[in-house]
């Protein structure tokens, strides 16, 4: 415990999944933590977990495709808490299922403006802010969609690519500025969208399954401890590293 303590945390994404347990589990190692996202009603859910862990919090709704909004939410962030510590750039969807040759063009653009685009504004300007203070760590999230082909999610695979690529960049420019970058690349784990799907085609619960050494779904807990881990002065020598967590499926 008390990993994070005093450290000014963002999670990106934080409505729900992934993000919402990122933030929780900063909450619990003791760090003030801002929430954003353009899902109000579950961001203030997760808000109101990261106050029962007896963190200080705020959410801060954001579209994270735009740049004067991204930019708000880190000067919010800077004028309430000072500093920016800690950033996970965890926001994303997943788009439609279509082959290559007959995705939308406007399903393509949007899928990429969210997950890449996004995550790029974001770190535009938190590592503004971070030079600044002379040290930062930041967090991205990619996808085992990331590091191999994904039939029938062209832009969503394309995208995840991208942002390894990009992170690693960052994390050559700005090691000597003390500031971390590194990507996590969830395989299966059992998220809200996870069960959607699981729920509508029960049969895929054991297809999926089979492909993972561990037999089972990765848990967001899971996935939230890593990203404490990366935060933590405990990962001080790791930058521009992809952190795989996906129970051996990419094995």
């Amino acid at each position: 415990m008390d990993r994070l303590k005093d450290k000014v945390v963002l999670v990106t994404g934080g409505s729900s999944g992934i993000g919402r347990a990122t933030a929780i589990a900063c909450a619990r190692e003791a760090a003030e933590v801002v929430i954003s996202d353009v899902f109000e009603a579950g961001a203030e859910e997760t808000l109101a977990a990261v106050k029962d862990c007896g963190a200080n919090g705020r959410f801060v709704k954001t579209d994270v495709t735009k740049a004067d909004q991204v930019e708000r939410l880190i000067r919010e962030i800077i004028r309430d808490f000072g500093r920016l510590d800690c950033a996970h750039n965890n926001a994303g969807i997943t788009g439609p299922a279509f082959l290559t040759g007959q995705y939308p063009v406007e399903e393509w653009d949007t899928t990429i403006r969210v997950n890449l685009t996004g995550v790029f504004l974001c770190m535009r300007y938190e590592l503004e802010q971070m030079v600044a203070q002379g040290k930062g760590a930041i967090v991205n999230t990619s996808s085992g969609a990331g590091l191999r082909g994904l039939s029938y999610q062209c832009a969503y695979s394309a995208s995840k690519h991208a942002i390894i690529g990009l992170s690693k960049t960052a994390a050559v420019e700005y090691a000597k500025k003390g500031i971390r970058v590194n990507v996590l690349c969830p395989g299966f784990i059992d998220t809200g969208l996870t069960k959607q799907v699981v729920a509508k085609k029960p049969h895929l619960e054991e297809k999926y399954k089979a492909l993972i050494p561990a037999g089972r779904f990765g848990n967001e807990e899971e996935v939230a401890e890593s990203v404490i881990w990366l935060f933590s002065d405990a990962s001080s020598f790791v930058t521009g590293h992809t952190l795989v967590i996906d129970g051996g499926a990419s094995a």
